[in-house]
């Protein structure tokens, strides 16, 4: 079965959007445009007219919001309950006061930070935030208010962009009509439909920019979402430390854990997403909990060590 394809850029990363019905290319692809539109309009934290943006601007007031910001709050939350908050949505601060705050391509371009012209070459003192935890926002799903207070910052940019490939998914099979989809946001991958015969076949990758034929693990997935987190990508300096954007909320800091890369397999990419970042984040207990969880997982020390976890998709063929 031939797959057809469409790439460009959204939301500061790759988008690729295939299906097995190449006469509904064209329709899936104008059907994930609009869902990534309204994601960005909606939990952006780069625009200053998200409705993010709003929020995070109105601290100690009660705001009624979208639904679909309703949606991608909830995601977060329940992303903390089921990561006893190894991913926090409170961390909002703590990733700007680190140096991501900006589009990430302005951020990597930057070099040491603007307001601190002499920091090149010279060690910086790293202080910790404290992150206010998740349990700090009030939300009322049923009337889709909320309530962030001052001194919070919402962060939604990990289980968004997650949400956003499964919206996205859902939607191009919606307006493709036929077959099936696969939804790629910069390595969060979502998928729907009816697969190619085999499944679809993915390439784990660190860096999602990789070229299709790149060397690497191929794995062959026939649904639901595959997610990965890893902190060797989205880095940048301040003065000799290098740091990247997956915030530990126990330290407000970088996480500094012995895995640089965690590929995980899920009936969402959603929640493929939660647990690969929750992993980084929880270092030298990533292995046990994931193992609990049941989720097949591919982990990538610091020194390129490989670990699989569960039964990870077989690369010939679809798995079990």
């Amino acid at each position: 079965m031939a797959v057809a394809l469409e790439s460009w850029k959204a939301l500061g990363t790759s988008v690729h959007v295939l299906v097995t019905d190449a006469h509904g290319l064209a329709r899936a692809t104008s059907a994930v445009s609009e869902v990534l539109e309204d994601v960005d309009a909606a939990y952006s934290r780069f625009r200053n007219d998200s409705e993010l943006s709003h929020l995070n601007a109105n601290p100690g007031r009660s705001v009624r919001v979208s639904p679909l910001l309703a949606s991608a709050i909830d995601a977060a939350q329940r992303a903390a309950r089921l990561t006893d908050g190894a991913v926090d949505p409170t961390i909002g601060h703590a990733i700007r006061v680190a140096g991501y705050d900006d589009d990430f391509s302005r951020v990597a371009a930057r070099g040491p930070h603007p307001a601190l012209p002499r920091e090149r070459g010279r060690e910086i003192q790293l202080r910790a935030w404290r992150v206010p935890g998740w349990q700090a926002i009030r939300f009322d799903r049923r009337a889709r208010t909320v309530l962030v207070p001052a001194g919070v910052e919402l962060d939604l940019g990990s289980t968004g962009k997650a949400l956003a490939a499964d919206l996205a998914a859902r939607a191009a099979l919606s307006a493709a009509g036929t077959g099936g989809v696969l939804v790629s946001l910069g390595g969060d991958i979502a998928m729907a439909g009816t697969p190619p015969s085999g499944g679809w076949a993915i390439r784990v990758a660190e860096n999602s920019r990789v070229r299709p034929d790149a060397d690497g693990e191929v794995i062959c997935v026939p649904a639901g979402g595959v997610a990965t987190s890893s902190t060797t990508v989205r880095r940048w300096t301040r003065g000799t430390a290098v740091l990247h954007h997956i915030i530990d909320p126990q330290t407000s800091l970088p996480a500094t854990g012995p895995f640089r890369t965690v590929t995980v397999a899920a009936a969402t990419c959603l929640d493929a997403n939660i647990a690969s970042t929750a992993a980084i984040v929880r270092g030298e207990a990533a292995i046990d909990w994931l193992l609990s969880c049941h989720l097949p997982a591919r982990l990538v020390e610091n020194d390129g060590t490989i670990h699989y976890i569960g039964r990870w998709p077989d690369p010939s063929g679809v798995a079990a």
